[in-house]
């Protein structure tokens, strides 16, 4: 009778269900936020907001000037925005292929810092083709920045243009500098949806 119930056998699954259950549930909702964030840009928000500061730290920890760590933080979430299509969950946290695109970030930086910069006016080297796409795509792009809704244009023409820092621009503009981030999400937000459409 008293193999029957066997107790030190039916110990051990809920042991391992406990284990799971601690990370299960938060990977479950990051993999649903990541697929939402596929199929609607603009829920994008919703992970920004998760890894910011994660993203923003490993980045400030390695370049050590805030400006230079908050030009690349926006770097790296506008090209996971530009790239969340292609991006496909394994299980692995998203934080992680977030943390990979920065590393590579801090590496071009630094390997462009590197190099001299050619002057504006030198002209292109003989024999190199014009990108005719990439030229289109950029000639679309800065129509397209000029319809967004006036302080989203500041935003991006502020950051990308005159290259100013998020804490920059709040103070031209007397917003915080969570304001100017979110502006500068739904802006990038839009701005993709409108050069994906003009694709189909």
């Amino acid at each position: 009778m008293k193999a029957i119930g066997r107790p030190g056998k039916k110990k051990v699954p809920p042991k391992r269900a406990a284990a799971r259950e601690t990370s299960t549930p938060v990977k479950a909702e990051e993999h649903l936020l990541v697929e939402a964030a596929q199929s609607d840009p603009s829920r994008f928000a919703a992970l920004y907001e998760m890894h910011f500061g994660r993203v923003y730290g490993f980045i400030a920890g390695r370049v050590h000037d805030r400006a230079t760590a908050e030009d690349l933080t926006s770097d790296v979430f506008y090209k996971a925005l530009a790239n969340l299509r292609s991006y496909e969950w394994r299980g692995v946290p998203f934080v992680a292929w977030l943390l990979r695109i920065a590393a590579n970030a801090i590496i071009d930086r630094s390997q462009r810092a590197s190099r001299e910069h050619p002057m504006v006016d030198d002209p292109p080297a003989p024999g190199v083709k014009p990108d005719m796409r990439s030229i289109e795509n950029r000639a679309r792009l800065f129509q397209l920045v000029n319809q967004l809704p006036e302080t989203q244009r500041r935003v991006v023409q502020e950051r990308f243009v005159d290259q100013r820092s998020i804490r920059e621009i709040a103070a031209r503009l007397g917003r915080s500098d969570g304001a100017i981030k979110q502006l500068q999400l739904r802006a990038l937000v839009r701005l993709r949806a409108e050069m994906e459409g003009g694709h189909v």
